[in-house]
């Protein structure tokens, strides 16, 4: 009876115990697929890297609806209320191909512009270090109201979005400060003046957007924009166009 007993035991504690060795819980985070994306940067054959190619590739669109879910209403037209979603405006934003650069082996940035709008340039930045990659979308936007993309006086809004809160304040308890590798990142991106034009363009505002839709006004200089002095504006506002002087090409879109 006691053998019986013991038998009897010791097969309710296997059966008992027995999920738990049978189907080990899996706790850990889970790596996102980012490598995919360093195939597409610079090398020796392709120096400002291969970014028609990435932005074709189908794992491109997913990955964009995936990390960039904030609201938007400063690109498009809306449509019954709606406005173009922030993962198809950073699409629109990189349509014609830019560059795609690696930097200290961990961070990518990724440029572009609009389909026959050179004005409206797009960043995309990823920090593909650890488990969870902060990805961060930046459009140079016109100021409609002011003054013609012609014109080297024109003003611009600098959007940045990302996919986690970010903050331009000093450290302290809240959301992560903004990286100085992505400030530097914008800051070289913003300085390069426009395909075909010897000006860059100026930038006056900055707006910093939450994951959650909330934007904050900050000082483009937070993000590394330099103002645009008025010696570089003033001197070829003033000077006419020529009749035989022809608008930059547009770039070729993507095939």
């Amino acid at each position: 009876m006691r053998r019986f007993l013991q038998f009897a035991t010791a097969t309710f504690l296997i059966t008992a115990l027995a999920p738990s060795y049978a189907k080990p819980k899996n706790d850990k985070p889970q790596r996102e697929d980012v490598e995919w994306m360093w195939q597409y940067g610079a090398d020796d054959r392709n120096k400002d890297g291969r970014e028609n190619d990435l932005v074709q590739d189908p794992r491109f669109r997913p990955f964009l609806e995936q990390v960039l879910t904030a609201p938007q209403t400063f690109w498009g037209v809306p449509i019954n209320g709606k406005y173009k979603t922030l993962a198809e405006t950073a699409y629109d934003y990189l349509s014609v191909p830019g560059s795609v650069h690696a930097d200290e082996n961990r961070y990518l940035t990724i440029t572009g512009h609009v389909f026959h709008f050179a004005p409206a340039r797009g960043l995309l930045w990823i920090d593909l270090n650890g488990k969870h990659h902060l990805v961060a979308f930046a459009a140079i936007d016109w100021t409609k109201q002011g003054r013609p993309t012609t014109d080297p006086a024109a003003e611009y809004t600098l959007w940045l979005f990302s996919n986690d809160p970010l903050t331009t304040a000093g450290p302290g308890a809240g959301p992560e400060h903004v990286p100085a590798a992505l400030t530097r990142s914008i800051a070289q991106w913003a300085a390069k003046p426009l395909p075909g034009l010897s000006y860059v363009q100026n930038i006056t505002h900055a707006v910093l957007v939450d994951p959650d839709g909330t934007p904050h006004e900050i000082p483009p200089a937070a993000l590394g924009i330099r103002p645009v002095s008025k010696d570089t504006v003033e001197p070829q506002q003033q000077q006419p166009q020529q009749p035989d002087q022809q608008a930059p090409p547009t770039l070729a879109p993507r095939n």
